[in-house]
């Protein structure tokens, strides 16, 4: 290591994961000898930052110098110093490691002023919502939302060419949605006016499908999805090709409405009428992935696949289920939530009722929570016991599976059963921790919202709220509400929901009371959900768009080194209840003790694990 070159150093470090940046192009140094904190708010990318120091998660466009010399990772989840060959770099670095992860915790208290340059990245969620639920696990959480002003709209959509099913988007300015009529618009995210629109072709007649509830036609069903880094959006949209039913992938850019790609992406084999493309799309290591399953009905044969493509176009990927001869059904569909993207690039699915209904046959890999490697290989599953009967009863596994940070998922279906899995052991058949039976009233079909060891559930009768505990693992009903029920997301503090009445409600995460609702008008299918980003909160009606405005309290990543003494501060709300642990707070703050408390024993144990780095330099010189 020169005089002049720093202990560590990251250059334009970025991590993608699915649809997010997080952080982007961020540059600091670390030099020897000197306390560097970094502060932001959740969702500011602190723990990202953190992981990729360490060599948890691999840094796809970021040049790392230690010391230097630029090192690079073998692979994601390999710790970073093994790609250092003295040992006593491996030890120096998990200590800065050790000491950015420490001071990231304290980062929502007083933080330290920098004397040198410091770079800002605000989250992607602050502006931006670009796939269905928000983030590639379908969280479902706008953590930046202060409060939304539901006294009245902002603004409303002109009225649009076609059914709305899928879930509105934000990205950079705009508002994006695709109707049943094969039309993608970019509304202004100011006014909602038409910035752009972009029709992709013919959209299917109804009525020249083997069965089916979406009329007259059926275009664009699942949710699309944007990726910034390209500023473009990628739709998939059924449509007339030569007289024919096909499911075309398009590529458009975000910006224009120009059209990047088009490639058909009917499965080989299959056939294109019998199948419905209902999940939302999202990105997983360089591809768009999403679902297929059938249309309502399950008429003719087929099978529910997982789809992945490059966006830049080629050859598919493609896992199916119900595969073996004279096997169909297994619909991916999942009330149009999007497959679910963990931080290893694996894939979530829920998969529907399949053909089989005698358990003495061999398991089909329906009625189940699946994990497919990035390359679509199944890695593990879980079903119900019941998996035949609840086959022959129509009773699909069909909810988003939520992923909780402590590495439980949690899923549940039209058999109002809900299940705790273990993320790293599904158990294959009947190999739940724990199940909550007659959760609700009716299906639990759609996305999810996950809020610490909380998840709000869409069942059709209303939303409803679970809790989750590991020691013992449990599931606790914490409220059952008897409104809304589309597929929620958590914002300013509560949990939002939209109605087949056509209310919007915002629900009091504790208890379930409603704390606000309006009308915003009868959405055209079952699964409607909101979503937030661009300062609003966006709520799909059956051919428009009612926006509402959302204020923000996000705080951009920053880099700050003790050299001086100044502050500067973020907020943290916190709640506790002895009958709902884990649900979102309504209000209140930390008190300001905790954060200095905090702050201050991190920069003890940082001052010391420097004073034993520098001491092991020593004696190594």
């Amino acid at each position: 290591m020169t005089e002049d070159a720093p202990l560590l150093e990251f250059q334009g470090a970025s991590k993608v994961i699915g649809a997010v940046r997080e952080p982007s192009g961020v540059d600091f140094r670390v030099a020897s000898g000197e306390i560097t904190a970094l502060a932001g708010d959740n969702g500011a990318g602190l723990s990202v930052l953190t992981k990729t120091v360490s060599g948890s998660w691999e840094p796809r466009e970021s040049q790392i110098p230690w010391e230097g010399e630029t090192v690079r990772f073998h692979r994601p989840g390999r710790p970073f110093g093994r790609a250092l060959r003295p040992r006593r770099r491996l030890t120096h670095l998990g200590i800065v490691a050790s000491a950015l992860a420490v001071l990231s915790l304290a980062g929502a208290g007083p933080a330290l002023a920098a004397t040198t340059t410091s770079t800002t990245t605000a989250p992607a969620s602050a502006a931006s919502w670009t796939v269905y639920h928000g983030d590639p696990e379908g969280s479902g959480v706008a953590a930046s939302v202060s409060s939304v002003a539901l006294s009245s709209a902002a603004w409303t959509s002109p009225a649009l060419d076609g059914q709305l099913y899928g879930e509105p988007l934000t990205w950079n300015g705009h508002v994006f949605v695709a109707t049943e009529n094969d039309t993608v618009y970019a509304l202004s995210a100011a006014t909602g006016a038409i910035e752009w629109s972009r029709h992709l072709g013919t959209p299917v007649p109804s009525g020249s499908l083997p069965c089916g509830d979406i009329s007259p036609t059926v275009g664009v069903t699942g949710t699309p999805v944007i990726d910034g880094t390209r500023s473009e959006l990628f739709v998939v949209a059924d449509e007339l090709v030569r007289g024919n039913p096909a499911h075309e992938l398009v590529g458009l850019d975000a910006t224009t409405g120009k059209t990047e790609l088009t490639q058909d992406v009917d499965p080989a084999g299959s056939t294109p009428s019998a199948l419905l493309q209902r999940t939302g799309l999202t990105l997983d290591a360089g591809r768009v992935v999403f679902g297929y399953g059938g249309n309502f009905g399950d008429c003719s044969s087929y099978h529910g696949w997982v789809i992945s493509v490059p966006e830049a176009g080629g050859t598919p990927g493609e896992f199916a289920v119900d595969a073996a001869s004279g096997e169909s059904q297994g619909a991916i569909w999942m009330g149009g939530a999007a497959p679910v993207v963990d931080a290893q690039d694996d894939i979530w699915v829920s998969a529907g009722n399949g053909s089989v209904y005698s358990s003495s046959h061999a398991y089909d890999d329906s009625d189940s929570v699946l994990e497919l490697s990035s390359s679509l290989t199944l890695l593990q599953y879980f079903a119900p016991a019941s998996w035949a009967a609840n086959n022959s009863r129509d009773l699909d596994m069909s909810t988003a599976p939520a992923l909780l940070a402590d590495g439980q998922v949690v899923g549940a279906g039209k058999a109002r059963i809900v299940y705790l899995l273990n993320g790293s052991s599904l158990g294959g058949i009947g190999g739940q921790r724990a199940s909550l039976a007659d959760a609700c009233g009716d299906d639990i079909d759609g996305g999810v919202a996950v809020q610490g060891t909380t998840v709000y559930l869409p069942c059709l009768s209303g939303t409803i709220a679970v809790r989750v505990s590991s020691a013992p693992a449990g599931l606790h009903l914490l409220w059952s509400s008897s409104v809304g029920g589309g597929p929620p997301i958590v914002a300013a503090g509560l949990v939002w929901t939209i109605g087949q009445n056509g209310d919007l409600y915002g629900l009091n995460p504790t208890t379930g009371a409603v704390r606000e609702q309006t009308s915003v008008g009868v959405p055209a299918n079952h699964f409607p959900t909101p979503s937030v980003g661009a300062g609003l909160l966006l709520a799909p009606a059956a051919d428009r768009v009612v926006a509402f405005s959302a204020s923000s309290t996000t705080s951009p990543t920053t880099t700050t080194t003790t050299t001086a003494t100044t502050t500067t501060t973020a907020t943290t709300t916190t709640t506790a209840r002895a009958t709902t642990t884990s649900a979102p707070a309504e209000g209140g703050g930390s008190s300001a003790w905790v954060t200095v408390v905090a702050v201050i024993g991190g920069l003890v144990v940082v001052g010391g694990l420097v004073w034993l780095l520098l001491r092991r330099r020593q004696r190594n010189q």
